[in-house]
């Protein structure tokens, strides 16, 4: 595994991007989405066998690392649960200001895990 993120601190390191050393996170910080994980990656890579092509999962290992660094994160973590239950509300207002939160935090996440 690999350093701590810059920005805030994680519950624990920032995985290398494999399959294993994701899993062994997600086990860490977010268990009860291990088996949505591992439907995606048996998704992706038949995608990858389909389309002769390893760029499903490449998206994958993408998808799961965002997501991971959002997790172990409770800053970002914090940001993402709050501006998630406001996409819905009632005020409009609210309701797009929680769509470019969430896009803001997806954002930082994927650049975290891009450096």
């Amino acid at each position: 595994m690999s350093t701590p993120a810059d920005h805030g601190h994680g519950l624990v390191p920032r995985p290398e991007q494999t399959p294993d050393a994701l899993r062994a996170a997600l086990a860490a910080v977010d268990p009860k989405r291990l088996p949505e994980m591992q439907r995606t990656k048996d998704e992706a890579f038949a995608k990858a066998v389909e389309w002769q092509s390893l760029s499903p999962v490449r998206s994958w290992v993408l998808t799961w690392a965002r997501d991971i660094e959002i997790a172990r994160r409770p800053d970002l973590a914090a940001r993402h649960t709050h501006a998630k239950n406001n996409l819905e509300h009632e005020d409009a207002d609210v309701a797009r200001e929680a769509l470019r939160e969430l896009s803001a935090v997806l954002d930082e996440a994927m650049k975290a895990v891009h450096a």
